[in-house]
């Protein structure tokens, strides 16, 4: 079973390498489940829209993970309650439209669970992520009520990422951060079988503040009063992310590789 999950795509730029480069990944690298954060899609690089998961699905996308910028498009908390391949993060304040969680069929038949997490440290108000991860655990256990279970926890700590990390070791298939759109170098298959990486980085242009105007974020850093609202850096994106090779009898990883492809950083590794 081959899963690829792509960090946070951001702006125009980000939609447009994800569009072009994703069918042919899948055919290229076998994969069987696609996963993307799109919380940073819209034009203005916060927020999605209906028709950013539209071309994201008709790429090849299988769901698609969110964050903090979710509701930044009011759309989206319309589209969110009938679109059940979007997710929020699970541990929103209750009552918060559309679901945190779903099991999902992959193109090889094999049911897929994923779980969308937010921490709790410097992010907006939330419920306890942990408690809301054990909640879950509890619930939809690997082989039992899925074949793969995936974890995506958007974040901006790197200690609160590596103990849910620890948490679901054995437990899932694969763990990622995702938030900060700066790939670490941590990938790895942990002891007791998930794969891990701190942060997937993200699908835009590097040649920015975080895939934001590079220009304009240093402005509003020396509070320039010229600056503008942040807005995307527009250049050649770099999709980035992680694959894993994982085992159907186990549903726990065997192999791991990140996958870096065009913009700046291709050229560099």
């Amino acid at each position: 079973m081959n899963i690829l999950i792509l960090g946070d795509i951001v702006g125009p730029s980000g939609r447009k390498a994800l569009i072009k480069t994703l069918p042919n990944l899948i055919k290229k690298k076998k994969l069987d489940f696609v996963i993307v954060n799109g919380e940073n899609a819209a034009d203005s690089g916060v927020g999605i829209t209906k028709k950013n998961t539209e071309e994201f699905f008709e790429a090849g996308t299988d769901v698609i993970t969110s964050g903090n910028h979710i509701w930044d498009e009011k759309e989206t908390m319309e589209f969110i309650t009938s679109e059940k391949r979007l997710l929020r993060p699970e541990n929103l304040i209750k009552g918060s439209p559309g679901m945190g969680t779903g099991i999902f069929t992959a193109k090889n038949n094999k049911k897929v669970a994923v779980i969308n997490l937010m921490g709790n440290i410097f992010m907006k108000k939330c419920e306890d992520v942990f408690e809301s991860a054990k909640k879950f655990i509890q619930t939809v256990k690997l082989k039992r009520d899925a074949d793969f279970i995936i974890v995506d926890l958007h974040g901006e700590i790197t200690s609160e990422k590596m103990a849910m990390g620890y948490f679901f070791d054995g437990k899932a298939t694969m763990v990622v951060g995702t938030h900060t759109h700066v790939p670490t170098s941590d990938y790895r298959i942990m002891e007791k079988g998930t794969a891990y990486q701190t942060d997937i980085g993200m699908c835009g242009d590097y040649n920015s503040v975080i895939g934001m105007n590079r220009d304009n974020s240093l402005k509003k850093f020396f509070k320039d009063s010229s600056a503008k609202k942040h807005y995307p850096a527009l250049g050649e994106a770099t999709i980035s992310g992680l694959m894993v090779k994982a085992d159907d009898e186990t549903g726990l990883a065997r192999e791991v590789e990140p996958i870096i492809i065009g913009g700046v950083f291709e050229s560099r590794i």
